[in-house]
């Protein structure tokens, strides 16, 4: 049984997708891709403009997990400042990694033009906004590095931050124009019609069973049939499971939750965000917000570490939005919602070719809107023999996280100590 989509705005909102029907055959295919989120399907697409026609399979229908449901903000960078980038890779990878990643909005807003995606895409720039001193400094710090390496990056004070967000609640920010923010499950739909039309088949309600190797091929199993391919990709991120030894292990599958108001008054909607900039606090537990096209204003955060369907199991956001912004008080809040991200036990994205003719790519840390895009083309380039050194982010072995059959109760215990900080000031 195809799992349905679950209820979110974006469920309702979003632009219609494509039918994609399960896979009943085997098919011998030069790559095949497991996983119908953001990196499988721009690895596809990447393919399809180069001539290559994949295979993708999808458990249930491409952007079902957290590609669809996340908060749409298409952030720029790595977790890690720059300078910690070139010093934990070198010079050469590092300013590489450097490029791909603050440059990943740019190559996204550039997918969407060339492609006419339907997605609600604007790049009217990322705000990382800091809560204490000692944040604003550390993204004046972060602002100063990009710069240097010529980057459009500037800091701006807390009066300048004022007025870009409506609230005196932060000490300064980071300012990135080249950011932005999309409806993830019309980008993911987007991507998945464009990828289908140049020749990739795609194929929904077809979980993969099984990965082995068979001859100088591997064979993917599904209820109903297989794929014989030369190269496989596996790009399941925050639901990855035991198809290769050791790969769920090596992530932390983290829910991540967003509440959704009602449409706000204009003048409402322009106090909070006169920009449209997208917005990330710098604090121990981030809490993430944009004003979408139809004014509503979505606000996202740590939450329970199950799945939700409405605003209830997260109303600290509620409370949150309305400590900000004292004019929202009283307005109804329509929409609560979840997806699994996958973090890294060291904040990098995670490639990985444990086996000739095997990649994988995921991890990006709350980052995957861009940066699972970028991963896309990163594994083309790969596939289509780019030798792993010239690839613009390190490959890796596969390393199982210790204790992770307690992921649930680590992050619990996380989120707990990190709001107590935030309250505190600590």
């Amino acid at each position: 049984m195809i799992p349905s989509l679950p209820p979110s705005l974006y469920a309702e909102t979003a632009e219609p997708g494509l039918v994609f029907p399960p896979l009943q055959e085997e098919l011998h295919v030069p790559v095949a891709i497991i996983g119908g989120g953001f990196t499988g399907l721009s690895t596809a697409l990447h393919l399809a403009e180069q001539g290559v026609s994949a295979a993708l399979i999808e458990a249930a229908e491409p952007g079902w997990g957290a590609s669809g449901r996340n908060g749409g903000q298409v952030n720029p960078g790595l977790k890690p400042d720059p300078d910690q980038v070139v010093a934990d890779h070198g010079e050469d990878l590092g300013e590489r990694m450097l490029a791909l990643s603050y440059g990943a909005p740019d190559a996204l807003f550039d997918l969407v033009r060339r492609h006419q995606l339907r997605c609600e895409a604007r790049q009217q720039g990322t705000l990382r906004a800091a809560i204490r001193p000692q944040n604003a400094a550390a993204a004046a710090s972060t602002a100063e590095q990009c710069a240097r390496r010529g980057m459009p990056v500037v800091y701006r004070d807390a009066a300048e931050v004022a007025g870009m967000t409506g609230t005196t609640r932060y000490a300064g920010a980071l300012y990135d124009p080249r950011g932005g923010d999309v409806n993830p499950l019309s980008y993911a739909r987007g991507l998945a019609k464009a990828a289908s039309q140049l020749g990739a088949r795609i194929f929904g309600g077809t979980p993969a069973v099984s990965l082995a190797r068979e001859g100088s091929l591997w064979r993917v199993t599904t209820p109903q049939g297989a794929l014989l391919a030369e190269q496989v990709v596996l790009g399941t991120n925050g639901y990855t499971g035991e198809l290769w030894p050791g790969l769920r292990q090596s992530v932390a599958p983290v829910y991540s939750s967003i509440v959704a108001s009602e449409p706000l008054p204009e003048e409402v909607a322009k106090a909070i965000l006169p920009l449209r900039s997208a917005v990330y606090e710098s604090g121990h537990i981030t809490v993430y917000y944009r004003v979408d096209q139809g004014n509503r204003l979505l606000m996202g955060g740590r939450g329970p570490q199950r799945p939700i369907g409405n605003p209830d199991p997260v109303q600290y956001l509620v409370r949150y939005a309305e400590t900000l912004w004292p004019a929202l008080q009283g307005r109804r809040w329509t929409h609560g919602w979840n997806g699994q991200v996958a973090m890294t036990a060291d904040h990098y994205p995670h490639l990985h070719e444990p086996a000739p003719g095997l990649l994988i790519g995921l991890g990006y840390n709350g980052r995957g809107v861009a940066m699972a895009t970028a991963m896309g083309r990163q594994l083309s380039r790969r596939l289509m023999g780019t030798p792993q050194a010239a690839i613009d982010m390190p490959f890796s072995p596969v390393r199982p996280m210790p204790f992770h059959r307690f992921w649930k109760l680590g992050v619990a215990a996380t989120v707990w100590q990190g709001r107590i900080r935030d309250r505190l000031g600590l």
